[in-house]
């Protein structure tokens, strides 16, 4: 019944008459050209997929991907003949989505039988409608809370009731060193935003708008809309960038915006896959770098195919598809809802939130507690969802209310804990604007509260935006690596701050520099690609007691070449212990890293799901403590495996430990 309520609505804005049309997606076999190698820098379809960038994106791709290859197959524009063709059989037209070489339509079953048997037509899919349980926002009076101190730390602002959600996460802290998402870009994709008449939200800088369900600029309730559409996502909006003090302080106020609607509300909130991406499309092609979205697969509409859980695993669902090829393609940092179907008997997260890279957001309570209704892992090919957890109960945030500008409630549920999370990922990148989308997701997983033990209610765990701007990181300039670091303790001596470097038997102690926003910096000697390189740092305060960090038996860890890094114990363990490998999921090379007790013989292998040895990555007397081996994916004849789940089986002469890992190629 929902679908046929949005078909009158648009029918209602539109001069063509689809009363017995459906929306489908029609994918083309080509572009013209047929595929990236047939792309040549020369060539006319180059030139236009450069024009349809912003300076800004393709700046953020050319850190993602290099300044040789910022273009790929899926900017080239659609082969217009293609869509001329279309239109002439007597579709509409609706959204064009050059990265799915695809168009979505409206068209009768008569027509639809004709496209399909056209030669330049692949396949023909209905669209699906995703849904999920609308968050509940309820009007309340703001509480009063001074402007005092927080773990020591002074309040830079009045954060009124917004306090706890955002404490809870160490946001006020990040803020108080200045850090508030200046220069990044955050897209936020929603029913809809009535943020001009907001205090908290009418002066933030939105740079662009658009509503994907009508297809026109005003992304605020208008004709053909259920009352009160704009509502939600103007409370999303506040949740990630809000600034009244006195009422709410979001953490990245001083972000950019793009907002998207691409949700209708009928008695549930839903958004019609092929709107989502083109939002995304849409957002890559202004710049943006990071995005989140309030979308939580529950349910499709019956009356179409419907998708189960089994397509819960990072590689079916457009809206799925589109935030990995939005990651991996091109550098932008999705963000995403879990879904509020714990309660239910779906009870699983759902799509985009099944990715392999997108970072899926349950809700926990202001005592860290994990929300009933917050959906559970894990996707369907076993990996960990949520990756992580912030507030998502009783988040106080903007509430549309009649024509109020200065109304404020309480919402709950996984799409309030998301934007908090995005608008964290948003300080992180507002620091250190070097961070790749990759730096970005490790950085926060690795510093989330259950990082040592994730699972599949919450996750890595919860958030910390103070200890993620903690954690170090390296920038690549030229041929020349520097670790950057920001310390969560206050009145550090800059002069006493240094960098000890160990590569095998070698040590190197390097003073650090002191730039904006307590960032301290030290360039690097130049190493052997693949070297492992351990680093500590010490500082001293006022009482001149030098501290360690991380404290002794531990060190921070990265492999020269690469831009990641990890934080482990080089203590000797009481058994021989097999890590889980790192990344993973993976395309280019993974890490296994095990531990050994002795000097007995020990072999690590690889297998493939039918327990055929693929590779054979070490057999020998490995050194007490920690061992690290790689796996490029390919077998011992060098032969490269196709993507899928693979073993990795550590046997010595009392045990044998296997783990799963995920390639991608």
């Amino acid at each position: 019944m929902r679908k046929i309520i949005f078909a009158i609505c648009v029918v209602g804005l539109t001069t063509f008459s689809i009363s017995a049309q459906q929306k489908y997606m029609v994918y083309f076999k080509d572009k013209g050209i047929a595929n990236q190698t047939s792309l040549q820098k020369t060539s006319q379809a180059y030139s236009e997929a450069v024009q349809s960038l912003s300076e800004r994106s393709i700046q953020r791709r050319i850190k993602h991907r290099g300044a040789e290859n910022f273009i790929t197959f899926e900017d080239v524009p659609l082969y217009q003949p293609y869509i001329t063709e279309l239109e002439n059989s007597g579709a509409k037209i609706w959204n064009k989505l050059k990265w799915f070489n695809a168009v979505s339509l409206f068209a009768e079953k008569e027509q639809i039988a004709e496209i399909s048997s056209l030669p330049f037509v692949e396949k023909v899919e209905a669209v699906q409608i995703l849904s999920y349980k609308k968050d509940k926002i309820e009007e309340q009076s703001p509480k009063s809370f001074e402007k005092t101190s927080l773990d020591n730390t002074a309040l830079a602002y009045d954060y009124g009731s917004s306090l706890g959600q955002y404490a809870l996460s160490k946001i006020p802290q990040v803020h108080a060193k200045g850090i508030t998402g200046d220069s990044v870009v955050v897209g936020i994709f929603d029913s809809g935003f009535r943020w001009k008449l907001i205090e908290s939200l009418v002066s933030r800088k939105v740079i662009a708008e658009y509503d994907f369900v009508f297809h026109d600029n005003n992304t605020a309730n208008e004709t053909g809309d259920v009352g009160g559409q704009d509502s939600h996502g103007t409370s999303i909006f506040s949740l990630v960038g809000g600034f009244k003090e006195g009422r709410i302080v979001a953490p990245a106020f001083n972000a950019s915006f793009i907002l998207a609607k691409t949700e209708y509300i009928g008695s549930e909130t839903h958004v019609e896959e092929d709107n989502y991406a083109a939002a995304l499309q849409w957002m890559d092609s202004i710049g943006v770098d990071i995005t989140t979205s309030s979308l939580g697969y529950n349910e499709f509409d019956p009356s179409t195919f419907s998708y189960a859980y089994s397509d819960m695993n990072g590689k079916t669902t457009v809206v799925t598809k589109a935030v990995e090829l939005a990651f991996t393609q091109f550098g932008i940092s999705t963000f995403t809802s879990a879904g509020n179907d714990g309660n239910s008997a779906w009870h699983y997260i759902g799509a985009p939130a099944d990715g392999f890279n997108v970072i899926a957001v349950g809700s926990v309570s202001n005592t860290n507690i994990k929300a009933g209704s917050s959906s559970f892992g894990p996707s369907y090919d076993g990996r960990i969802k949520p990756e992580i957890v912030t507030q998502g109960v009783l988040d106080y945030a903007a509430s549309v209310s009649g024509t109020s500008t200065s109304a404020y409630g309480t919402v709950s549920g996984t799409s309030a804990a998301a934007p908090i999370a995005a608008g964290i990922g948003a300080q992180l990148l507002s620091v250190y604007p070097h961070l790749t989308n990759v730096q970005i997701r490790q950085i926060l997983l690795a510093t989330a509260g259950n990082a040592s033990s994730p699972n599949n209610e919450i996750g890595y765990g919860l958030l910390s935006s103070l200890k993620a701007v903690a954690y170090p990181n390296l920038k690549k300039v030229d041929q020349t690596y520097s670790i950057n670091k920001c310390f969560e303790s206050e009145n550090i001596l800059a002069q006493t701050v240094l960098l000890h470097l160990i590569n095998g038997t070698q040590t190197a102690d390097l003073p650090m520099t002191l730039g904006q926003k307590g960032i301290f910096s030290s360039s690097i000697p130049s190493y052997g690609d693949g070297d492992v390189l351990q680093f500590y740092f010490t500082y001293s305060h006022s009482s001149q007691n030098i501290i360690r960090e991380p404290a002794n038996g531990k060190f921070f860890e990265t492999t020269y070449g690469k831009l990641l890094v990890t934080s482990i114990s080089d203590e000797v363990p009481e058994s021989y212990n097999l890590k889980q490998n790192y990344p993973n999921p993976f395309n280019l090379a993974t890490s296994i890293t095990f531990f050994a007790v002795d000097s007995s013989p020990v072999e690590l292998s690889i297998y493939d799901v039918l327990g055929k040895k693929v590779a054979t990555l070490y057999n020998g007397i490995p050194k007490i403590g920690k061992n690290v081996e790689q796996w490029n994916g390919e077998n011992n004849f060098g032969l490269v495996q196709a993507s899928g789940i693979y073993f990795y089986v550590l046997r010595n002469e009392n045990k044998i430990q296997a783990k799963k890992m995920v390639l991608l190629k």
